[in-house]
């Protein structure tokens, strides 16, 4: 009997770790070759990992919800007999198995593959070369002309639209070609609200239980700069505006694949406490997937902020029937002239405004940024 160590493998060029999702087999059961062992989860997708020899699963050293990183023993798994031990490595990854299926390639016939992967691996490159070029086809004789062979080949992998990455498509599309949109950017100088949070992030946090951030202050803002210019925050059916009373701000949250825009209701009436926490408790939500239908309905206008992943300026798409979307850029450090002619260095953060130009137009948007800014820039109250 030999014991064979069971490495989480390589499952894409950027991931060096997964998490045991679950466990198809439990101490003492019997495995048969390549047969799935269990179920690991990345940032980016689901993968089966199966079992490279036949045997007994001795050992299980990777619990469910246990992070492995790639390399890393996931079980032990007993052989009967000697371990085979030929040039060509008997594992196959879960993307060479879908190709083998997908190509109708019986596993008897692997070993007449050329296998070009490290450490003698067969890869999916080699199965799609094989499929192409078969080394096991009639040679072609004297008459056929031979066509010449590339050093390299060319991988295209078909990725299915996840559920909700059809419904964002759906809504973009019909959004984009339904509305001429328009766009406007203005710079806001955050120096005084960024110096604001650091002073009062700790006491915030440790009184109310939620983070102090910049969302907030500017869900806030949007909501008070709204009330100056309503047609921000309406719809359009048909030839008939819809003015909305109350602001029903909706929240871009980035999740798996796709991007959930949950919806804060009556945002206007709220403190700026009580939009962090409503801000708080619907990205968690959203990122648990423990939405109900009633968080992400009603939205009245949206923001998004791509400034968290470094982006200095972004032109989002309005969301259908909404006629306006605010987008935050990174906050950055630059050298500004300041009115008194006097040169400084400010925390400094450029801000869009898209809207149905069917509804509004360039002058009543600037207005709105306008105010926008002022309420930015003067409004620090921690309330």
């Amino acid at each position: 009997m030999q014991e064979v160590k069971i490495p989480l493998p390589k499952l894409g060029e950027s991931i060096v770790s997964a998490k045991v999702v679950q466990w198809f087999k439990k101490v003492g059961d019997p495995v048969a070759l390549d047969e799935p062992l269990l179920e690991v989860s990345t940032d980016k997708v689901n993968s089966e990992i199966p079992s490279p020899v036949a045997g007994t699963l001795q050992q299980i050293l990777a619990e469910v919800d246990q992070e492995i990183q790639v390399g890393e023993t996931l079980a032990v798994v007993a052989t009967g007999g000697k371990t085979v031990s030929p040039e060509k490595s008997t594992f196959l990854s879960p993307s060479v198995m879908q190709t083998l299926e997908e190509k109708k390639i019986p596993l008897t016939e692997i070993n007449q593959i050329p296998h070009t992967g490290q450490g003698g691996r067969l890869t999916k490159k080699d199965v799609e070369a094989y499929t192409c070029c078969p080394h096991k086809s009639t040679p072609p004789t004297a008459d056929v002309k031979q066509v010449p062979s590339f050093p390299f080949t060319t991988e295209v992998e078909r990725v299915p639209m996840t559920h909700l990455r059809k419904a964002i498509a759906e809504n973009m599309v019909r959004s984009f070609y339904q509305a001429p949109h328009a766009s406007l950017i203005t710079e806001v100088d955050m120096t005084a609200l960024v110096s604001q949070i650091q002073e009062h992030k700790d006491p915030f946090l440790k009184k109310h239980g939620v983070k102090l951030t910049i969302t907030p202050f500017v869900a806030r803002a949007i909501a008070r700069a709204v009330h100056s210019y309503p047609l921000i925050n309406s719809s359009l059916e048909g030839e008939t505006i819809l003015m909305k009373r109350c602001v029903n701000l909706g929240i871009a949250v980035s999740v798996d694949q796709g991007v959930m825009v949950p919806v804060i209701q009556n945002c206007g009436q709220l403190s700026l406490t009580e939009i962090a926490r409503h801000i708080a408790d619907l990205a968690e939500k959203a990122r648990t997937h423990r939405l109900f239908p009633q968080d992400v309905q009603e939205g009245s206008i949206t923001m998004t902020n791509f400034g968290m992943t470094g982006t200095m300026i972004g032109i989002p798409i309005i969301r259908h029937p909404e006629v306006a979307i605010v987008g935050l850029g990174a906050i950055t450090k630059k050298v500004v002239a300041l009115p008194d002619n006097s040169i400084a260095i400010r925390s400094m953060m450029w801000v869009s405004l898209t809207f149905d130009h069917r509804v509004l137009d360039g002058l009543y948007g600037c207005g709105f940024l306008g105010a926008l800014k002022k309420h930015l820039e003067e409004d620090m109250n921690v309330s």
